[in-house]
């Protein structure tokens, strides 16, 4: 039998740390080698396995996913056009699946995988799991394929063996592996527990539609330049190209099978451009005539400016904090032949204001754009629950700084690509209250769509006038 301990008066020593494993030990994580080429070929899935897992794993660390993947392809000389592009559709289709990937790679792995190896797990088991049955390769050819991946790269290649093992038990055990990860929300409808939560709250009749909709892949939809061609035109030119589209919108055009837009018949010259259908609409809102002083805030990449020039003969200045971000604008008026002042500086400061009030206002402002997930699903993987407040409020600084430059009887338009009402109505709502703003006919919110009659990301729109 073992005997009480007896008691002492002398300080208690301090508990052992417990033992990690070497997987969630930080000091014992060895660093991304994201710089590290490998010798495989291009043209092999291998090589685009271990690429997109490598933009995957940085998307971990805090970088959004077109950084990421810009990263890789700048490390990777021999990428080819062909293999960035098997890249992209790999890293995209692991973001929209990754909480039942790394369920499912919990449930099989011994330990935590290392970033990079669970990266490539998730690329395959993305792969594996298809939710529409359009995976583009055999079973046998993605285990083979990812163990190449993992033998090719030293943060991969001592864990060849597990890798294997993986994926070969996912294959014996599918349904029931499946069935027992899908308990799981967050694997069910791959998204944080947080962004469920919220998703829920927000919108209780439709958050299931609203879940299922950010996982689909978007569509491509294009904005016609009617200066240049009218929408039937333009359909008929599609047609002429063998191209299948549906009409949408007032400019809308989507393409029923996606395509790069050096394929898009007449996108060099500026016959169209590529903007959502819910997007389309922030010009037509602002009523912007020939001659008029037009401010758009927050403009990169520029769709909406260009679509305002597209529609009036107007004054236009395009305003961003990020001068590369801004560039990108005037390269989109360029290929447009569409002229705007260029000004790079912050909307939530009025320093480079020269005073003369403008006589529209498209405050398109940042926001947590949890109603573009199905564009950019790396988002709701990157963003945090507090994130919302951080940004409401400043988005609040800039409508409440933009009011004061806009001319008597003028109107400002708030865009946002936001689902949660304190980013939106709320917002609208104590914009109005403080600044005695009057509020006129606007869409409100736009909750996700998809369909034969329209399509589009999930948007919130509120217009105001000023008294004169």
């Amino acid at each position: 039998m073992n005997k009480r301990p007896t008691l002492s008066l002398k300080s208690p020593a301090k508990p052992a740390a417990p033992k990690l494993r070497a997987s969630h030990a930080r000091e014992l994580k060895p660093a991304l080698q994201t710089h590290f080429q490998t010798n495989l070929k291009p043209d092999s899935l291998a090589y685009s396995l271990i690429g997109a897992a490598t933009a995957i794993a940085q998307v971990k660390t805090g970088t959004n996913l077109p950084q990421a993947l810009a990263q890789v392809w700048a490390k990777q000389p021999d990428a080819t056009p062909q293999a960035r592009g098997a890249m992209q559709d790999l890293a995209y289709r692991a973001m929209r699946q990754l909480g039942q990937s790394e369920a499912l790679t919990s449930l099989m792995a011994p330990k935590a995988p290392e970033p990079l190896v669970s990266a490539l797990l998730s690329c395959a088991l993305a792969l594996m799991t298809a939710p529409d049955e359009t995976a583009p390769y055999e079973e046998f050819t993605i285990v083979d394929q990812t163990v190449t991946a993992a033998g090719a790269h030293p943060d991969t290649a001592r864990a060849k063996g597990m890798i294997n093992a993986v994926l070969r038990r996912f294959l014996r055990e599918r349904q029931a592996l499946l069935d027992t990860a899908l308990l799981q929300p967050v694997a069910k409808w791959n998204y944080p527990q947080w962004w469920i939560d919220g998703v829920k709250t927000a919108w209780p009749q439709q958050w299931q539609e609203i879940l299922a909709s950010g996982n689909a892949p978007p569509p491509l939809t294009l904005r016609v330049n009617t200066r240049k061609n009218t929408v039937e035109q333009y359909l008929a030119k599609l047609q002429a190209a063998g191209m299948a589209a549906t009409r949408i919108g007032p400019y809308a055009v989507r393409l029923e099978k996606p395509v790069g837009v050096h394929l898009i018949p007449g996108f060099a010259d500026g016959e169209v451009s590529v903007q959502d259908a819910g997007a389309q609409l922030a010009a037509p809102l602002l009523d912007v005539q020939a001659g008029m002083r037009v401010l758009d805030a927050c403009a990169a990449p520029g769709g909406k400016t260009c679509h305002i020039l597209e529609l009036a003969d107007a004054d236009v200045t395009a305003l961003d904090a990020d001068p590369k971000r801004l560039a990108r604008v005037g390269e989109n008026l360029d290929r447009l032949q569409l002229k705007a002042a260029l000004k790079p500086a912050d909307a939530q400061h009025p320093d480079w204001w020269d005073g003369r009030p403008f006589d529209r206002i498209l405050a398109d402002v940042p926001c947590t754009a949890s109603g573009i997930v199905r564009r950019h699903p790396d988002i709701r993987w990157l963003r945090r629950k507090a994130d919302t407040l951080q940004l409401a409020t400043l988005s609040g600084k800039i409508l409440d700084n933009l009011w004061q430059m806009l001319a008597p009887g003028g109107k400002l338009l708030f865009v946002t690509c936001s689902l949660w009402p304190q980013e939106s109505e709320a917002q609208a709502a104590a914009f109005a209250v403080r600044n005695q703003a009057v509020r006129l006919d606007a869409p409100g919110q736009l909750l996700p769509a998809g369909g034969s009659g329209q399509d589009h990301d999930g948007l919130f729109y509120a217009l105001f006038q000023k008294n004169a």
